[in-house]
């Protein structure tokens, strides 16, 4: 493939120029590489090689200027408006950076574009004089202080621009106007040839600068164009070209070099909808997987990335094929893991408290950079949960962790309340222990390394600046500068320029052809960009003085598109099929004006990923030796009622809690739980009435429990609650619900004593422990449980069971004992019950008949809900009392279940819950 750049050299060489007396301009330093790479076949003698430059480059050499860093031009502006600012007006800093960004920029294009700044900032200032919101003749300071930032605009220009080129420095837009001022002397003064080639869409000062050396004989300027859209005046991709040919006095006597016509020789194009932005990543590898069996070493093959983000998902998607990979493009630091722990660092401490919430702690001990640095983060973690501690201090912290900790602990979470110094020191402290603890494994941690030299040098400028300007004054705007220097700073690759797959955004790609290019995210709103109004000159006032809208942004982008697919012979164009609300979900205009064109027949493909139709089997868990041996072990220390209901529930639940012992994992009750709220609630109760054991109850009794239960209730909050606050917000309400249930429950036992009822006590929060005989089995079962009262009302005897939840009658009654072991949402409160009068029974603790049942702290009003047996589901009768008949059915079910359990044959199967 015959590519731009061959093009003109073979045209520089039929015209006989010499080579070592050429300056090479181009847009970009990476097309250098390739045209560097290719001169050598047009040298047919030893000579000098001749100049390659990228175009920033050349215009700073002629500016004489220093180009400044963005960050440090903002420090810069800053002194600047101190200068001109009254003291009393003077916004901080971190303020002043938010909208001093976009005036820099328009600073820029001002610049850039030769617009006399005079004028245009009072036409600024008058518009805002004449549009104004207030209709008042007496304005008032508001409308004072924003009419006067826009008189100053033009005081700002000019001063930072005195300010700035008194230290020989400048930002892009000032050295490119300064260069024009130099232009003429360097033509004057140069007997070089410069050649300018791949240009496209220039800015007022690149367009003097070329016409001026043009108008001198020290110049050729080679366009890239394709007759396709150059010759079409509708076209947007053409629309500079026609214009600099329209206009340029140059061309009233020389050739228009070029206008090919590639575009229109045979291609295959491929236009792939993908869902989001990791199916196009994903697809690109299956892409290049297909791509290098026919050509393994990719050469002539471009990854373009409409959206940069997806640099980092494409090179995890490249398959292991692929073995040279050039990233022109760099990873923003702000997409860097590292990243993360000092985004979290910077939250903490920016509010400058004394203790720091546990889920802030957690993230920071849970990070992955933390973990090669701390031995004890997981038992801090643990600590935390178990102990409920939702605010932390330092010292907490400490306490919590291994003494050999205490260094990098204190680094972490030490005090931020210390000069700003002080805290850029803390970060790069953090570094460098970061950096010994990865130096022991540094060839897997290469890449890990890379990022701490990043940082470093982030912050090392941080403190440079900040030892310059002294205008950070505390942790926020620590964490403002920080995250503008993100912005802009960049992880940059390492690859062979010239071979293998080549992955670069769409600006890189300027000069460069490929046979093969793959270019993602094709959605309106990313190629093109879209509109956008990041700038304090309206949109009529650009177009009045000449500088660049969305429209002429558009037209770049147009252009860069058509150039990068005009001599490829295979383009994949990827969208995005999904609809996003920031990224679009519309695949681009270019496809659409691709089908227009009717040049190419554009085949359309929607690609998702093989999804199988799974059959949703339920799990199914065979019951090996191993799994037998366990629950042997199970059996002898005893099932309980919950876990046998848990088995009715879904077995798969009982495989992972008994046999596997799965346990939910814990994590901080910054709200009381309901099994925290239950457990305070049954505490209470037995503190109260355990002392009563075989008495019977007075009132008198009873209104003394009364006079405790606010000392009693809060004690067992704090051994059930740890360290959890219960004084403040939802956890008072719980609070305050758990000594109402306890004073309630209180309330309704007095008014059944003054209604002439005798109650005793018979025994609270019994332990059992029953041995089950089952002749299928050949080893030992027992059943446990905690009873939580028996008493006797009236000379019956009643087995309670307490629930803190809601609980009705008609989930304490059966029909038919074949479904108390299938149906869990029914009856698996009437199994408990009568799991609890079964155990009780055969350890002789209490005589049949007697009654069982629930009382619900949640349904109080309605007393003890007994156990009761119906002949069917619709009776109204019941059996209440339990007897040796019941029991014995109950049993039957009971040993069915366990038989159940136990047998080899029958599986652990999941069933579906609803």
């Amino acid at each position: 493939m015959q590519i731009f750049i061959q093009d003109v050299l073979q045209d520089l060489e039929k015209n006989s120029v010499n080579f070592a007396n050429c300056v090479f301009i181009l847009p970009s330093k990476r097309a250098g590489v390739f045209l560097k790479s290719n001169l050598h076949h047009y040298l047919k003698e030893t000579s000098f090689a001749p100049d390659i430059i990228s175009i920033e480059d050349f215009v700073q050499e002629l500016s004489e200027l220093k180009q400044i860093s963005g960050i440090e031009l903002l420090f810069q502006f800053y002194s600047t408006y101190k200068k001109i600012t009254p003291v009393n007006s003077t916004e901080p800093f971190e303020t002043f950076s938010k909208w001093a960004q976009i005036l820099i920029q328009d600073f820029n294009e001002v610049d850039r574009y030769l617009v006399p700044p005079n004028e245009i900032f009072d036409y600024l200032s008058a518009i805002q004089e004449i549009n104004h919101w207030s209709l008042e003749n007496q304005k008032t300071e508001l409308i004072n202080n924003y009419l006067r930032f826009w008189g100053n605009l033009k005081a700002y220009y000019h001063q930072l621009t005195n300010d700035l080129i008194s230290q020989n420095i400048a930002y892009q837009g000032l050295i490119y106007k300064e260069a024009t001022k130099h232009i003429e002397s360097y033509a004057q003064n140069n007997f070089k040839t410069h050649i300018f080639l791949g240009f496209n869409a220039l800015n007022s000062c690149e367009s003097e600068i070329i016409q001026t050396l043009l108008k001198h004989d020290k110049a050729k300027i080679y366009w890239d164009l394709d007759s396709h859209y150059y010759n079409d005046t509708m076209h947007s991709a053409g629309r500079f070209a026609r214009k600099y040919k329209e206009h340029w006095n140059h061309y009233q006597k020389h050739p228009f070099n070029w206008i090919g016509k590639n575009y229109s020789k045979p291609k295959q194009i491929k236009a792939i909808g993908c869902p989001k932005s990791i199916g196009q990543s994903k697809y690109i590898g299956q892409l290049l997987k297909n791509i290098s069996d026919h050509n393994p070493d990719l050469n002539n093959t471009a990854v373009v990335l409409g959206d940069e983000t997806l640099l980092t998902p494409v090179l995890n998607s490249l398959p292991a094929t692929v073995e040279s990979v050039n990233v022109t493009m760099g990873l923003p630091l702000k997409d860097v893991p590292l990243n993360a722990l000092f985004i979290q660092l910077f939250n903490l401490h920016r509010l400058n408290s004394h203790k720091f919430y546990y889920k802030e702690v957690i993230a920071i001990l849970s990070d992955p950079m933390v973990n090669y640095l701390l031995k004890s983060s997981q038992h801090i973690i643990n600590t935390i949960q178990e102990n409920n501690h939702v605010y932390l201090s330092v010292s907490d912290i400490l306490k919590f962790g291994d003494a050999k900790d205490e260094a990098i602990l204190k680094l972490l979470f030490g005090n931020w309340d210390v000069s700003i110094s002080e805290i850029i020191k803390v970060c790069n402290k953090l570094i460098q222990n970061l950096r010994v603890a990865l130096s022991e494994d540094k060839l897997k941690k290469q890449l890990e390394l890379e990022y701490l030299y990043r940082f470093n040098t982030l912050f090392n400028e941080l403190s440079t600046l900040n030892s310059k300007y002294n205008y950070i004054k505390d942790v926020s705007t620590l964490y403002a500068v920080y995250k503008e220097l993100l912005n802009t700073e960049t992880l940059d690759f390492k690859g062979e320029p010239l071979e293998g797959l080549q992955i670069m955004g769409m600006l890189e790609s300027r000069v460069l052809d490929f046979e093969t290019v793959i270019i993602s995210s094709v959605n309106e709103g990313i190629l093109p960009g879209g509109k956008t109004n990041n700038s304090f000159i309206p949109f009529d006032v650009k177009i009045d003085n000449g500088l660049p809208t969305f429209k002429e942004k558009d037209a770049v982008y147009t252009y860069h598109f058509y150039n990068l697919i005009q001599r490829a012979k295979h383009i994949y164009l990827i969208y995005n099929t999904e609809v996003d609300t920031l990224k679009g979900g519309e695949k681009s205009r270019f496809i659409t004006q691709l089908e227009v064109d009717g040049v190419h027949d554009i085949k359309h493909v929607v690609a998702s990923p093989k999804i199988p139709q799974v059959e949703e089997n339920l799990i199914e868990i065979k019951k090996d030796e191993s799994v037998i041996t366990q629950l042997k072990l199970v059996a002898e220390k005893g099932f309980s009622p919950s876990s046998l209901t848990n088995y009715i529930r879904n077995p798969i639940d009982f495989y992972l809690e008994k046999v596997l012992g799965v346990k939910d994992s814990e994590d901080v009750e910054e709200t009381v739980a309901a099994n925290t709220l239950g457990t305070v609630i049954h505490n209470t109760l037995e503190d109260f009435y355990k002392t009563f054991e075989g008495h019977y109850l007075s009132v008198e009794d009873l209104i003394k429990m009364k006079s405790l239960i606010t000392k009693t209730v809060s004690l067992h909050f704090k051994e059930e609650y740890k360290e959890g606050d219960i004084a403040t917000g939802k956890n008072l309400i719980i609070y305050e619900i758990a000594k109402r249930y306890v004073t309630n429950f209180i309330d309704s036992e007095i008014e059944l004593l003054q209604s002439g009822n005798t109650l005793k006590i018979i025994a609270i929060e019994v332990d059992n422990l029953i041995p089950i005989s089952l002749r299928e089995l050949d080893f030992p079962i027992k059943l446990k449980g905690k009873v939580d009262r028996v008493d006797e009302l009236n000379g019956i005897v009643r087995v309670i069971d307490y629930k803190s939840g809601k609980v009705e009658q008609n989930q304490v009654e059966i029909f038919d004992w074949g479904l108390l072991t299938t149906d869990y949402k029914k009856y698996s409160k009437s199994f408990q019950v009568l799991c609890y009068v079964y155990m009780m029974q055969k350890q002789g603790l209490i005589h049949l008949p007697v009654e069982a049942g629930i009382i619900s702290f949640k349904n109080l009003k309605q007393g003890f809900l007994k156990f009761g047996l119906k002949p069917s589901f619709s009776s109204r009768t019941k059996e209440q009392l339990i007897t040796e008949t019941i029991l014995q059915d109950f049993e039957m079910q009971l040993k069915k279940l366990i038989l159940e359990i136990c047998n080899p044959e029958i599986h652990f199967k999941e069933k579906e819950i609803d």
